[in-house]
């Protein structure tokens, strides 16, 4: 296959909410951003969206070169790929909408641009079917919102060139991002079935009257949460086994814990725990909107990555700019 080319424009395909997070970040980080969506207001809540999480984003990393005004936006699909030199591509949850987007994106981009998809549960083995280079696809999910959250993860199709893997990777980790590389496919990738994991049992506890549901949030986000803000559980099962280390802690906790997996519930999700766990979530929010909620986490998100930047050096780089002169 052609080596990619150095990004410097990218072009984002679909402006929903995942979208245009995206492309807050890629402007925020120097790019010439071209944006499409077949929405007929979908250029004005893009713009409006890129007005509001600007300053969370600059906070993180602003390139000197960084404008919004480098922003354009066109209902053309095929022109709004047509000088790409990265695609994130963000649409619907379809897999039959998926495969013919990435058909029509594939027959548009330039043939050494890399195309990625945020697809949050559907493979790179399904969506890139129908693609004459589907060498040159990937996944690249980001966790919400991406203009805040570092973490990408990438994972090929069958089809898939290892070059092109290697090359989002370096991509996204120039770009202030934290990729992982998933070795292989699976529906949902992993952050999502993680805490589709935690939450099964988060309503599980809710379904059985163990705790209500702002006693649930603030058992997470007060206590395991803060220290999965700062490492993950590996590291600190490490340090939960003392002077003996993860060793330690598999010799004497870890037997304890696998006997705990077999009381982990599973719970019937009914009408009646819905209303339950909607009622108590509007509760919790006390009158705040969304807006309102999702501004005072990302401050906060802000504020957390800026303490990790300080004493975390395996963190993303919070440098400003962008690789064009480096290469994908």
């Amino acid at each position: 296959m052609n080596a990619h080319r150095p990004v410097h424009r990218v072009a984002i395909v679909g402006t929903g909410t995942i979208g245009a997070s995206w492309a807050t970040h890629y402007l925020v980080r120097g790019f010439d951003v071209t944006a499409t969506d077949p929405a007929p207001t979908a250029e004005a809540a893009l713009r409006s969206y890129v007005e509001a999480a600007w300053d969370a984003a600059a906070a993180i990393g602003l390139a000197p070169e960084a404008s919004p005004d480098r922003l354009s936006f066109t209902a053309d699909l095929r022109q709004a790929v047509a000088d790409a030199d990265f695609v994130q591509e963000n649409g619907p949850e379809r897999p039959e909408l998926k495969v013919k987007l990435f058909a029509d994106i594939d027959d548009a981009t330039p043939p050494d641009a890399i195309i990625a998809s945020s697809s949050s549960g559907i493979t790179m083995s399904v969506i890139q079917a129908e693609c004459r280079r589907p060498e040159r696809t990937v996944i690249g999910h980001p966790f919400n919102p991406p203009h805040i959250i570092p973490l990408v993860e990438v994972v090929g199709g069958t089809r898939t060139a290892p070059e092109t893997i290697r090359d989002a990777m370096s991509f996204y980790a120039a770009v202030g991002k934290k990729p992982i590389h998933l070795k292989k496919e699976l529906p949902g990738h992993v952050a999502n079935r993680i805490q589709a994991a935690l939450y099964r049992e988060v309503v599980y506890l809710v379904q059985e009257g163990v705790l209500d549901v702002a006693d649930s949030d603030d058992a997470v986000s007060w206590g395991p949460g803060l220290r999965w803000g700062v490492m993950g559980p590996h590291l600190l099962w490490h340090l939960g086994g003392g002077a003996g280390g993860i060793q330690h802690f598999m010799d004497t906790l870890m037997p304890r814990m696998v006997e705990s997996w077999q009381q982990l519930g599973t719970p019937e999700f009914t009408p009646e725990l819905e209303e339950e766990i909607v009622t108590g979530v509007l509760e919790e929010a006390n009158g705040h909107s969304a807006d309102e909620l999702a501004a005072r986490r990302d401050a906060m998100l802000s504020a957390l990555l800026a303490v990790r930047a300080q004493h975390d050096p395996s963190g993303p780089s919070a440098a400003a700019g962008h690789p064009a002169k480096e290469g994908p």
